[in-house]
């Protein structure tokens, strides 16, 4: 099988490097900035699982002469429709995407262009940076990527891209329940983001201040609210362990969002946090934190445009 990387930032960089790196047939569309860097120093992967530099097989826009089996998108999901015209030569009938955006209107997005069934539903998790070498650096241990189809079935296609996927050095998961895996992701993403964002601060932080975890868990509430009437209900361990996770007393977690913000680039707010209001309101459910959080973050972005 065949693979273009859409990207060579830090989740497409990353993973693609390790499959490029474990003998599969892996291909970077970049920018051609991206491009000269690249041949100049190598693709190099700083981790704690080992340092990795390789010459990876490259390509920039026109230059896709023919489908690819995988496309692995990895794009900021407010560049994704820039990308589409990029990446449409390398879509063809059988041709599977497999998208690691935040949110779940990419899903619709990419369906409206290439039809529902070339959507592989994906969920990822690694913490990763490009440095100012432009290397890869990986910040935790954490690599995993979850796929599936989003129907729940177990196709001979779904089960080919867990045998590419699988033996890369991270770990991997085919899914019969993606798409209530991308709603946990989701349910996580904004939480997080919305309340280190509007308090400016980390989770060990916002616990510890005055109304701190009753903001956070009534934020939760609303999220986990929108999931259940607009998309899929997560599972209970999901919902205990997420709380776990936003309440933890003394821990510096944060989203990438708010590292973001604090550097003055752009963010994924309405994807993030936007999109979520809307699915809410056709739905009904009442959402008030997660509203200002939106307004927050819009006057935010209104600044940079």
């Amino acid at each position: 099988m065949r693979m273009l990387v859409i990207g060579a930032g830090s989740t497409g960089g990353y993973f693609g490097g390790r499959l490029a790196q474990a003998g599969r047939d892996v291909t970077f569309l970049v920018r051609p900035a991206r491009a000269d860097h690249l041949r100049a120093h190598g693709l190099e992967i700083v981790s704690p699982h080992g340092n990795l530099t390789l010459r990876p097989q490259l390509v920039t826009a026109g230059g896709i002469k023919e489908p690819f089996d995988i496309v692995f998108l990895t794009v900021k999901a407010y560049s994704l429709e820039a990308a589409l015209a990029d990446l449409a030569p390398a879509v063809g009938p059988s041709t599977m995407i497999l998208p690691v955006l935040n949110g779940m209107k990419h899903v619709d997005l990419l369906g409206a262009r290439f039809g529902r069934k070339a959507v592989v539903g994906c969920a990822c998790k690694v913490a990763a940076v490009v440095d100012e070498q432009g290397r890869i650096v990986q910040l935790s241990p954490l690599q995993q990527i979850v796929y599936g189809e989003m129907d729940g079935s177990s196709s001979p296609r779904v089960r080919n891209l867990d045998a590419f996927m699988q033996g890369a050095g991270f770990e991997t998961r085919l899914s019969m329940t993606i798409a209530r895996d991308m709603w946990e992701k989701w349910i996580l993403l904004a939480t997080l983001g919305s309340v280190t964002c509007l308090m400016r601060g980390n989770v060990g932080e916002i616990e510890a201040a005055s109304g701190g975890l009753e903001f956070v868990l009534r934020m939760f509430d609303e999220v986990v609210a929108i999931a259940k009437a607009a998309g899929t209900a997560p599972s209970e361990e999901f919902l205990v362990e997420a709380k776990a996770t936003l309440t933890a007393k003394g821990s510096t977690f944060t989203s990438s969002m708010y590292r973001d913000l604090l550097k003055g680039r752009p963010i994924e707010a309405d994807q993030i946090v936007g999109d979520l209001l809307v699915r809410g309101g056709r739905a009904g459910v009442a959402t008030p934190l997660l509203a200002a959080a939106y307004t927050h973050l819009s006057v935010y972005q209104n600044r940079l445009s």
